[in-house]
C-alpha cells in the first residue's frame, strides 16, 4: 500500500460551557481543531486529529501544526502507512522536534493498518480490556463554589473521576480543593491539577493544607525539579504531566520515584505509536496512567479510546472523552459517552468517518 494523497482540514470546536480555563490566566472559548485524511492506492483512507490546548500551555499551537504538516506531506507520498514505525522515523529524520505536527499523520498511519488487517485500532496496540472505559471530567477554573457546583453536575450525569484546574492563587486553590473534596462520594477520585501554575513555595503551601483529604495532586510546577522536591514533601498522590513530554522523561521520572501516575496525551509524545510504547513502560513500573490528548474533537476521542481500551483497566488512572466538551461533531462513528463511560469501536481501524458537509474543502492537499 501507497500513500497517494494527503488532505488537511481545519474545524473550529466550540466549547459546551463556553469557556475553558486552567493556570496562569489562560482560557480557551473555541478549539482550533486539523483534521488530517491519508489516501492510498488501496483505496482505504486514514485520518487523525491535533488540537493544541491553545498557544500557552505546551510548545505547541495550532497553525503550527498545519504549517509542519505542509512541510511533511510531499515526502510521505509512496510510502507504506501500515508500518507505523518506519513512518515515525521518517518523521523524525525529516523535522526535529515538533511531536505534535507528526501525531495526526501517525494517528491516521494506524487507522489505516487496522482497515487493511479487519481490526480495530485497540486489537493492534494490545487487546480489549473490559467492556467500557471510566472517564474522568476536567473542571474549568472557577470559583471554589462555581468548582464543587459542576461536581456534582459531572456525578448526577455518572462521573466518577474528577480533575480540578488549579494552579492560580495558593489561598484560593485550597478553598477550590477543600469544596470539591466536600462534595465527593465514596469511590470518587479527586485530583488537583495545576497545569505547571505554582511556584515550588506556593505548592507545598497547598499540598500540606490539603494533607487531610483525598486528593492526588498533578503537575504542580513548571520544572521537574521543583515538582520532585514537591513529590518528596507530600503524601498525597503524585502526577506528572507537562514534564514528561517522551521517553527519556518517563525513564527519568521512573526512576527517581517522581509519581504515582503520568499523563500520557497522544499528541505530545507524537502519535499513537510513541503513546503505547510508554503506556507499556508504565505497565511494567507499575505506574497508572491518564490517557487522553492535548484536547480535540470526534477522531482524537477515537483514538484516546483505544488507547485506552488496549491498556488493563488497573493501570487506567482516568481517561477522558473531548468530544462531549464540544458542539460540534464531525465524524460518524465516533465513541459516545454514555453515564461516565465510553467505548471504542469494534470497527476496523480507529472506526470513524469523515463527515465533508461539517469539514467543508481541505485547506489544502498533497498528492502524487
Amino acid at each position: 500500500m501507497k500513500i497517494t494523497a494527503i488532505n488537511v482540514y481545519q474545524v473550529d470546536l466550540p466549547l459546551q460551557e463556553g469557556r475553558y480555563a486552567w493556570s496562569g490566566g489562560n482560557s480557551v472559548d473555541v478549539f482550533d481543531s486539523t483534521v488530517v485524511e491519508i489516501e492510498t492506492d488501496a483505496g482505504l483512507t486514514g485520518v487523525g486529529e491535533v488540537c493544541p490546548l491553545g498557544p500557552a500551555y505546551l510548545p505547541a499551537y495550532a497553525a503550527g501544526a498545519r504549517a509542519g504538516l505542509q512541510q511533511l506531506a510531499p515526502g510521505l507520498l509512496g510510502m507504506d502507512p501500515t508500518r507505523p514505525m518506519q513512518i515515525s522515523h521518517h518523521l523524525d529524520a525529516a523535522l526535529r522536534g515538533h511531536p505534535y505536527v507528526k501525531s495526526p499523520i501517525d494517528m491516521a498511519c494506524w487507522d489505516l493498518l487496522g482497515k487493511a488487517t479487519g481490526q480495530p485500532v485497540c486489537h493492534l496496540l494490545g487487546g480489549r480490556y473490559g467492556e467500557t472505559i471510566s472517564l474522568y471530567r476536567a473542571i474549568s477554573q472557577q470559583s471554589p463554589e462555581q468548582m464543587a457546583e459542576r461536581c456534582r453536575e459531572y456525578q448526577a450525569q455518572g462521573y466518577r473521576r474528577f480533575q480540578l484546574k488549579v494552579g492560580g492563587d495558593p489561598d484560593t486553590d485550597i478553598d477550590r480543593i477543600h469544596a470539591c473534596a466536600a462534595v465527593m462520594r465514596r469511590g470518587d477520585t479527586l485530583v488537583a491539577d495545576a497545569n505547571t501554575g505554582w511556584s515550588q513555595y506556593a505548592a507545598l503551601r497547598v499540598a500540606a493544607a490539603v494533607a487531610d483529604l483525598d486528593v492526588a495532586i498533578e503537575q504542580p510546577c513548571a520544572d521537574y525539579r521543583s515538582c520532585l522536591q514537591v513529590r518528596r514533601a507530600t503524601a498525597r498522590p503524585f502526577v506528572l504531566d507537562e514534564s514528561v513530554d517522551g521517553m527519556a522523561w518517563l525513564l527519568q521520572a521512573i526512576n527517581d520515584g517522581a509519581m504515582d501516575a503520568v499523563n500520557i496525551k497522544i499528541a505530545k509524545v507524537g502519535g499513537l505509536t510513541r503513546a503505547h510504547r510508554m503506556r507499556d513502560v508504565c505497565m511494567e513500573s507499575g505506574i497508572v496512567m491518564t490517557l487522553e490528548d492535548t484536547w480535540g474533537g470526534d477522531v482524537a476521542t477515537a483514538a484516546i479510546a483505544h488507547l485506552a481500551h488496549s491498556t488493563p483497566e488497573a493501570a487506567r488512572f482516568s481517561v477522558t472523552d473531548f468530544n462531549s466538551y464540544v458542539t460540534r461533531a464531525f465524524a460518524p462513528g465516533a465513541p459516545q459517552r454514555r453515564g461516565g463511560e465510553m467505548a471504542a469501536s469494534t470497527a476496523p481501524g480507529l472506526g470513524v468517518s469523515l463527515d465533508y458537509s461539517v469539514l467543508g474543502a481541505p485547506i489544502w492537499r498533497t498528492a502524487a
